[in-house]
């Protein structure tokens, strides 16, 4: 049987209710007892009275404050509390590290070694556009080619579209080359056709300076201002990229070549409870075992982001980190916007009140490792252990840099559901039952069961199985649905 309420850690004055509470109900808690109003799952209830300007304490720090007075047993939301968050800070390092708990599982999966020493947990053909005014060719293109050839032994052959590599200047071109670069290197492409058209921007011969060293057997280029009929030369190319990697076989690989995304999106008052600590203890895992996990979504650290800090395992990382969340913050002050009003309509109706209490449970998918490494965006990860990637918030656009910092699929908490996908394997874990339930379709692991008294050793030893067989070649929902899509990151001007 669920219980009314949780509490998360025992200095909070604020508790969390786990299913609806009519007004007037009384709770056999000396610390709650009368609900004063009617609370919906995932809100906040106050364990004691709370005077206005006074903190409101949620797992274990300050979520904000109060802006009037809180009766014990009354709801705590946006009409009663603001954060306390203000522009850039100075910070000093203190390093606190922690004990991580260490799993007995598997140590090893089964995935694809190319040539150069890197792992794929796909074996996909891809189409990749330098500019997107020629999407609309790549998909004749695969279309013919699908029309022709049928395909076996191989788990996809599709097109990324986008809408950039023209028009752009300075950091959008320069972040538009270097996340289609690392679409086209990344180790889940068995091969590619680098797709350009001849007059834009981002030209094939500029693109190939940022791709640097390629493996030429898997990756070709087609300049279609070249050619009479691109559709026919297109296909022939893919023709001959299929014949090489059709006969790609999976192998024994150890858990330590494994890089996984951390990400959160449509977060409820759940997430920092169930599936968010879950992911936490899994990059906990992976890390122990040598792997690369990677947390971001900046603007969600604001607030929490010393928990992060006190974890750099080094100064120098730490001063990284610092840079990382101030020159985020300076980029919501120079396009003269608000810094600290994040959370969503979908979050707030969740139960999510301010960034804090956003923030505090986003970033416990980070676990509790050291952080060894702040990487820009668009570079690929080399540091084994906890790393940082410099993103915002925006579902698509995280998980794209996600996969392009060399992530083989994204692990994506929710608490309110979607179904989206990015260009690798995008795990949807929810953060309550009742969600997963209604989206059978969307949803690939439920989390929600931890508030069914079912203890996190055990479900983590559930997830830590599941993705070891997504990653050895089990499809999840968004792969089903055929739910596949990049997003690139623009911040200047389109000429």
């Amino acid at each position: 049987m669920m219980k009314n309420f949780i509490r998360i850690n025992t200095s909070d004055n604020v508790v969390v209710a786990l299913n609806e509470i009519i007004k007037g109900t009384i709770l056999d808690d000396s610390e709650v007892n009368k609900i004063l109003e009617d609370i919906k799952p995932g809100h906040k209830i106050a364990t004691r009275d709370i005077n206005k300007g006074e903190n409101i304490l949620k797992y274990g720090y300050p979520i904000g404050h109060a802006t009037e007075n809180i009766k014990k047993g009354q709801w705590v939301h946006t009409h009663n509390i603001r954060t306390n968050l203000d522009g850039t800070l100075e910070y000093n390092y203190n390093p606190n590290f922690k004990d991580i708990r260490r799993i007995n599982k598997p140590k090893t999966f089964m995935g694809y070694k190319r040539k150069n020493g890197d792992v794929g947990i796909r074996n996909e053909l891809l189409v990749v556009p330098t500019v997107g005014c020629i999407n609309g060719i790549a998909e004749m293109i695969v279309r013919e080619f699908k029309n022709k050839i049928n395909l076996e032994n191989i788990d996809d052959c599709l097109v990324y579209k986008h809408n950039y590599g023209c028009s752009q200047l300075g950091d959008d071109l320069e972040n538009t080359r270097k996340i289609l670069a690392d679409i086209v290197k990344h180790p889940n492409a068995g091969g590619v056709l680098v797709l350009g058209l001849g007059c834009e921007n981002n030209v094939i011969d500029e693109f190939k300076k940022e791709l640097g060293e390629f493996d030429n057997d898997r990756t070709k280029f087609l300049i279609t201002q070249t050619v009479s009929n691109e559709i026919e030369e297109g296909v022939k190319i893919l023709e001959e990229l299929y014949e090489t990697m059709k006969n790609d076989i999976r192998v024994e690989i150890p858990i330590s070549e494994l890089k996984i995304g951390l990400k959160c999106g449509g977060s409820d008052g759940f997430s920092g409870i169930t599936a968010n600590p879950l992911l936490g203890e899994f990059s906990d895992y992976i890390v122990d075992n040598g792997g690369i996990t990677i947390l971001t979504e900046v603007p969600e650290m604001f607030g929490a982001e010393t928990i992060l800090m006190e974890r750099a395992e080094s100064e120098e990382v730490f001063e990284d980190i610092v840079k990382l969340i101030n020159n985020f913050k300076e980029y919501f002050l120079a396009h003269n916007l608000p810094i600290y009003e994040n959370p969503s309509p979908g979050n707030k109706e969740g139960g999510i009140s301010t960034l804090e209490d956003k923030s505090l449970g986003c970033t416990q998918k980070g676990g509790k490792s050291k952080v060894v490494d702040v990487l820009k965006y668009g570079e690929i990860s080399r540091n084994k252990g906890l790393n940082l990637l410099n993103s915002p918030g925006n579902d698509l656009v995280a998980s794209t840099a996600l996969g392009a910092s060399g992530c083989h699929m994204v692990l994506f908490t929710t608490g309110r559901g979607t179904p989206f996908g990015s260009f690798v394997p995008t795990v949807k874990v929810s953060t309550n039952s009742k969600l997963y339930q209604l989206k059978l379709h969307w949803i690939d692991f439920n989390a929600g069961v931890l508030l069914e008294d079912k203890l996190m050793e055990e479900v983590l030893t559930d997830f830590i199985d599941y993705v070891i067989s997504v990653a050895s070649g089990e499809y999840v929902n968004n792969e089903k649905n055929g739910f596949k899509e990049i997003s690139i990151l623009k911040t200047g001007v389109t000429l």
